[in-house]
């Protein structure tokens, strides 16, 4: 081989072009949908590996990486049984049907409730179970009143989206566990920015609902859709597994849990698994009833707790074979160093995009790892770049990549395209909004240093 094939044969094999087309290859295998996820953060990166002579240390690599997501895997599994358990018992059950009873035929109230509602229902962090939820509640009240069913989707996915920040949200855990940041720490410092996301959002409902409100004026309320079912039926609710005499007990456990998370009283899966062990004692003290509930929502634990391990062992040896590192310094090459420090809002404005058209694994373990990473140089902290890659959540309900958006436009009768269309403004100015309070409370540097 020449000298100069054996120099273009190095520079191929170089840490840099091998951990881009590692991360390349995986992006296209999963949006392409020729491999799921899981699959292909532990298949592409032992492939990569072994191409870049790191073979004998593999094991280690993908060991390290799995038990620097540990901790998140293990407070994920623990918080999705809490919730599943407290949604079981029915602690939304009375919130529900007053909120219903409340909103009445105003549709100011209407679509105040359906933020309210949807914000405390999307606790559980799984979007599929807040839209049957509020879409079963409410679709019946928008159509006796007449109100515009994307007003519902919109106020939904927004709603849903804010709360996917907490720690047990798929996109927070995707994020600390892409960068190793302490998902608590990612979390914390985006609370107030959180809530004046929902200011935005409830603000944007009682506009939505003045709106309707002048259109309605002096129409008769619609007759028809399912208001007479009981709220059992219309919710398919298990009456079995409904605890109401617990009511009070179950509200003050869940209201003590958040607040220990938010004063950071112990470490979060510590919380959680205390949390869970008194809800499934007290709840269901009869073991068969809590095999039941446990095996009511295995699906959703494992493949969570999967997906995080598996994104362990693809960063396990994107760091360990020095990939991470070399793709770092080779986007700082490119980086003019005039923007480098404004990395952290830069990230959280292209979060938008990015999560548009690509879904949340594709980004939160292909991109964003590589941001953190040139980052560091400029001193912008991991957790720093993982909010920043949050911000962008409310656009991202948007994706057609996602399941979520074609249950809830089915349910709805509404064409996807026309929801995005009606949504779309109002997700990035929610997102505008969360941003600027995250850069005025310090949670994103507008600058480093």
């Amino acid at each position: 081989m020449a000298a100069g094939d054996g120099a273009l044969f190095e520079q191929l094999l170089s840490p840099a072009l091998l951990g881009t087309a590692m991360v390349t290859t995986f992006m296209v295998l999963i949006m392409t949908k020729r491999m799921s996820a899981v699959a292909a953060l532990l298949i592409i990166p032992i492939l990569f590996g072994l191409v870049a002579g790191a073979g004998a240390d593999l094991g280690r690599m993908i060991i390290d990486g799995v038990l620097q997501v540990a901790p998140t895997a293990l407070m994920l599994t623990f918080a999705v049984l809490y919730f599943a358990i407290m949604m079981d018992a029915g602690l939304f059950d009375p919130l529900v049907r007053r909120v219903l009873a409340m909103v009445g035929d105003d549709p100011v109230r209407i679509a105040l409730g359906t933020a309210g509602l949807a914000t405390l229902v999307s606790l559980d962090g799984d979007g599929t179970t807040t839209a049957l939820i509020i879409i079963t509640a409410f679709l019946p009240v928008y159509r006796r009143v007449g109100m515009n069913p994307l007003i519902l989707a919109t106020l939904l996915g927004l709603c849903n989206s804010l709360m996917n920040y907490v720690p047990w949200g798929g996109p927070s855990a995707r994020a600390a566990a892409a960068v190793g940041a302490d998902l608590g720490q990612v979390f914390a410092p985006l609370i107030p920015a959180m809530l004046v996301g929902f200011m935005a959002i409830f603000t944007l409902a009682w506009l939505f609902g003045r709106s309707e409100r002048r259109r309605l004026a002096g129409t008769a309320p619609l007759s028809g859709g399912d208001t007479g079912k009981p709220l059992a039926a219309r919710l398919e609710i298990d009456l079995e597994a409904r605890r109401p005499r617990l009511f009070w007990f179950n509200l003050a456990l869940t209201l003590g849990l958040v607040l220990g998370m938010i004063l950071g009283l112990a470490p979060l899966p510590v919380m959680m698994m205390g949390a869970f062990a008194i809800a499934v004692t007290v709840n269901y003290p009869r073991m068969r009833d809590q095999k039941a509930r446990i095996s009511a929502h295995a699906d959703n634990v494992v493949n969570i707790v999967v997906l995080l391990f598996a994104a362990g062992a693809f960063t396990g040896i994107l760091n360990g074979t020095g990939m991470a590192d070399a793709m770092a310094r080779a986007a700082l090459d490119v980086v003019p160093d005039a923007i480098g420090p404004y990395m952290a809002p830069i990230t959280a404005l292209a979060s938008m995009p990015l999560t548009f058209v690509m879904s949340n694994d594709a980004y939160y373990f292909g991109v964003v790892p590589i941001i953190a990473n040139a980052a560091a140089s400029y001193g912008i902290g991991a957790d720093v770049i993982a909010r920043a890659s949050l911000i962008g959540q409310p656009v991202h309900t948007l994706s057609p990549l996602l399941a979520p958006i074609y249950l809830a436009c089915g349910l709805l009768g509404v064409d996807v395209a026309d929801a995005q269309r009606f949504a779309l403004k109002w997700a990035v100015l929610v997102s505008l909004v969360v941003l600027v309070a995250a850069i005025a409370t310090g949670a994103i540097p507008l600058r480093a240093g």
